[in-house]
């Protein structure tokens, strides 16, 4: 079994034409670094050779003056991660690169393969050796074994055998090749730069370069950048856009626009809505930072409620830490925040998160408030309860992890311990984008899953749980 579970973000960053190429990539993945904080590389080219070098960790933590040396050449692509399919391990950072006969490749993705499972095992009877549990490593030997003669056409080969999410950036000796699933889940975005090409998962990587949006990256297009100059194609059937919802609801950083959108605009509109049908009365609004601030700053100014900043975010926590025994209590919430005791006490508090998932750090936020003298609080969710996973790209654990799949809301605010709780409903998640919003998708939170998942039985139920079976089998296509 091939799939291990759900996957998350990723970010790609992508460059031609430039006599910095690598270190503007640097720059670029920078930008991206809240898409994926597990490890990130760089793939150079000078036209000849390609130049790789990454490792897990973060960007400022695996590239330096001395590290950026090895590269060369005028273009490059690179990749921040999380786990997607395969596991947190080095053989599986991105870019991959590999060597066959028609000479090197470099491949960054951004998104996951649904069938995987299927196209694998076809080519591991076909004699393919895969070197790791990536499914990006997939679309190498897609391309190794088509039969067309044109490195394009091999391109559009490989990827009419996948199906799923994809906004992935390749190169090799001669040209820079950008592709979007013909669903559009994952956004991507196409810049210029000094006569340069510039292609990002957001814009925000193009606003720290100071390269010019251009468009987006078209759903089902697939873009090639050689010395021939600039070419784009549209060779995948067209499809219903299936926009992934989750990017405007947290992924997306807030100065970037994904979809035609600001995410900060949209998230301002969603808390907006949440507060047009507020019945209940507070002194302040307080966001839980950073996530929760662009709908909060909606929400307070539609209540005309005062707009507070009672949580502090700790901006440099590390990746790992010493914990200490538990004689510190909720020291896993504290350490990323803390309250104002003086601002929260004796107060009667909305609280604004983008999002509850499994509840544990909503729990420890509510009961920090509460101890620092909170007296009443509201919590607030500018989204509807996340009920389902997500197979396209996105850390949605498995359901039986995510409480609202398992409780109703007034369970989940008596978990909470908080006076209330609100979410958004679909419908009010969906008003602001008028007529596009069935362009997105929300089978995360609706159950309404834009295309069939074929996994094998026992990968169903690992994900959906055994009481869901029903469901599992009537969403998923069984091999």
């Amino acid at each position: 079994m091939y799939f291990r579970k759900i996957g998350e973000e990723c970010g790609v960053f992508g460059i031609y034409g430039h006599p910095e190429a690598a270190n503007l990539t640097y720059l670029g993945l920078y930008a991206l670094q809240h898409r994926g904080q597990e490890s990130t590389g760089i793939v150079s080219c000078d036209g000849k050779k390609l130049y790789a070098y990454k490792k897990m960790g973060l960007v400022s933590e695996v590239f330096n003056a001395e590290s950026l040396k090895v590269f060369k050449g005028h273009f490059a692509i690179g990749h921040v991660r999380y786990s997607t399919t395969g596991s947190s391990t080095e053989k599986n950072v991105q870019p991959i690169m590999v060597e066959y006969s028609k000479g090197p490749i470099a491949l960054a993705h951004n998104g996951n393969f649904v069938n995987i499972n299927e196209v694998r095992e076809h080519l591991e009877e076909m004699g393919s050796i895969f070197q790791t549990e990536s499914d990006t490593e997939m679309v190498v030997h897609l391309v190794a074994r088509s039969k067309k003669k044109d490195f394009e056409d091999t391109v559009v080969d490989a990827f009419n055998q996948l199906e799923g999410a994809y906004s992935l950036l390749m190169i090799t000796p001669k040209m820079l090749v950008a592709v979007r699933d013909s669903k559009g889940f994952r956004p991507l975005s196409l810049g210029k730069m000094d006569g340069a090409y510039v292609i990002a998962s957001e814009t925000c990587a193009f606003d720290l370069i100071d390269a010019e949006f251009i468009r987006d990256v078209e759903p089902g297009e697939m873009i090639v950048i050689n010395e021939n100059g600039f070419n784009s194609y549209f060779p995948f059937p067209k499809r219903k856009h299936s926009f992934c919802i989750f990017e405007h609801i947290y992924f997306a950083r807030p100065d970037s626009n994904i979809f035609g959108h600001n995410a900060h605009i949209i998230r301002k509109e969603f808390g907006r809505r949440l507060a047009l049908r507020e019945k209940e009365t507070a002194d302040m609004v307080i966001p839980v930072p950073d996530s929760g601030s662009c709908a909060a700053t909606g929400f307070a100014e539609t209540t005309d409620i005062s707009f507070q900043k009672g949580l502090v975010r700790n901006h440099y926590v590390g990746r790992t830490f010493i914990e200490p025994k538990q004689s510190i209590r909720h020291f896993g919430a504290k350490i990323k925040h803390n309250p104002i005791k003086n601002l929260v006490e004796g107060k009667d508090i909305f609280v604004v998160d983008d999002s509850i998932v499994r509840g544990t750090t909503c729990r420890k936020i509510v009961l920090m408030l509460r101890a620092a003298g909170a007296k009443k609080i509201h919590m607030r969710i500018p989204a509807p309860p996340f009920r389902y996973p997500c197979f396209f790209g996105v850390d949605i654990p498995s359901r039986d992890q995510l409480i609202a799949a398992n409780h109703d809301i007034e369970q989940i605010r008596q978990y909470l311990t908080a006076e209330t709780l609100e979410y958004l409903t679909i419908d009010e998640l969906l008003t602001p984008y008028g007529n596009e919003g069935e362009n997105y998708c929300h089978a995360c939170l609706s159950g309404n899953f834009p295309m069939k998942v074929s996994f094998d039985y026992d990968t169903q139920m690992d994900i959906f749980g055994k009481e869901q079976e029903d469901k599992a089998l009537d969403l998923l296509k069984v091999r």
